[in-house]
């Protein structure tokens, strides 16, 4: 009686469900990124993405007065003034501050109103909770001062510095404004490319007759199980000797190889599928291959053009390997944006708020082509599965 009409079974209701836990769970990532993109690195140090909105004690490295504002007192040198005045990108005024320290190793030794004394008893430190410090030396201070972490309670903070450093800050060939423009000329025409050639070639496979047909179809199936490592550095061999070398031609090309066995296989399924009443009514009318491809199969055809457009465009903005073999060169011109997240990561080490908002720019593309265009992939993908 459950799988009467009108009726739901259980089953329903457990596919609903696991489909909505899988949206989450790729949800909240995403949203962790975007999240963080906004946050400082101390906030992003302090505490997780699900604790933005609320107030987090945070370990805050600030520095005092050098040398210029040492005064002598007998035989000490003595600086005094507040941490949190001083500091131009510090907490705010009137942060209350619990502990304190010296060294990077024992950021949190003391508590406030403690004296703190180190380098072999030639220097002292204390404060108390508002940011008021005494530091003294027995020797005559450095131009720069003392390091000293604070760990205090401080309100969530956003700001946009984040991505007016990615966008903005760097030199024409270090920025990713600059990887985002190299970005976008290598997949656009990537995306076009194969498209074009795949979609001539599909009709052709799907109905025209000609000797060696169904052998071009099991190859087309046989390359999508063929791994593209394998022929990467015998490609980048062949461009370099018929003088093509490292560029966007050869990207694109090299993406256009990679892609056109999905594309193929995806379209001249779809396209097996469209009736064949109207492709013969055409043929009977006197119209040829070309016009009846051009006026009849292309329009009926969208759904699945869209679908592949959407592998292709996702693949080629989201590779790194090929731009890596067939793209990437010494002066930096033609760095995509996967690259220059990895030189991100590996020059500035923690700066995990950099990082976040690299990411979040990168995949913002991509998300709207997808929900752009995602009412086409799934009547894409099963055309020509049921007859």
């Amino acid at each position: 009686m459950d799988n009467i009409a009108g009726r739901k079974s259980g089953l329903s209701w457990a596919v609903n469900l696991s489909v909505v836990v899988l949206v989450l769970l790729w949800l909240f990532p995403t949203v962790g990124l975007l999240v963080s993109s906004f946050r400082t690195a101390d906030q992003i140090a302090a505490s997780g993405w699900w604790k933005a909105l609320f107030p987090s004690e945070q370990v805050v490295q600030l520095r005092t007065g050098g040398a210029e504002a040492a005064t002598q007192e007998g035989e000490l040198w003595v600086v005094k003034g507040n941490l949190l005045e001083e500091a131009e990108d510090g907490p705010e005024t009137g942060t209350e501050i619990t502990r304190f320290g010296v060294s990077s190793k024992a950021v949190d030794a003391y508590a406030v109103g403690e004296v703190a004394s180190f380098t072999k008893d030639t220097k002292t430190f204390t404060m108390d909770a508002e940011g008021n410090y005494r530091f003294t030396s027995t020797k005559e201070l450095k131009k720069r001062g003392q390091r000293v972490f604070i760990t205090a309670t401080l309100p969530p903070e956003f700001t946009l510095a984040n991505y007016d450093q990615v966008l903005l800050s760097g030199n024409s060939n270090d920025s990713m404004t600059k990887a985002f423009l190299n970005t976008l000329t290598v997949t656009i025409p990537a995306t076009i490319i194969p498209i074009v050639i795949a979609a001539f070639a599909a009709y052709a496979l799907a109905w025209m007759e000609f000797p060696g047909r169904a052998l071009l179809i099991a190859a087309v199936v046989g390359l999508l199980v063929v791994p593209l490592q394998l022929a990467l550095i015998p490609l980048l061999k062949l461009h370099l000797n018929i003088g093509i070398g490292k560029g966007y031609l050869g990207v694109w090309l090299a993406h256009t190889g990679f892609g056109l066995p999905l594309a193929i296989y995806l379209l001249r399924n779809y396209m097996s599928g469209l009736p064949r009443d109207i492709i013969e009514n055409a043929k009977v009318d006197g119209a040829t291959d070309f016009q009846i491809f051009t006026k009849i199969i292309l329009p009926l055809s969208f759904p699945a053009l869209a679908s592949f457009a959407i592998f292709q465009f996702l693949w080629t903005w989201n590779d790194l390997l090929v731009a890596k073999v067939f793209l990437i060169d010494s002066t930096g011109n033609t760095t995509v944006m996967t690259n220059q997240i990895v030189e991100l990561l590996g020059t500035r080490g923690g700066n995990w708020e950099i990082l976040a908002t690299a990411a979040f720019v990168s995949i913002s593309v991509p998300l709207l082509v997808f929900f752009a265009m995602q009412r086409y992939l799934v009547r894409g993908l099963l055309a020509g599965s049921v007859k």
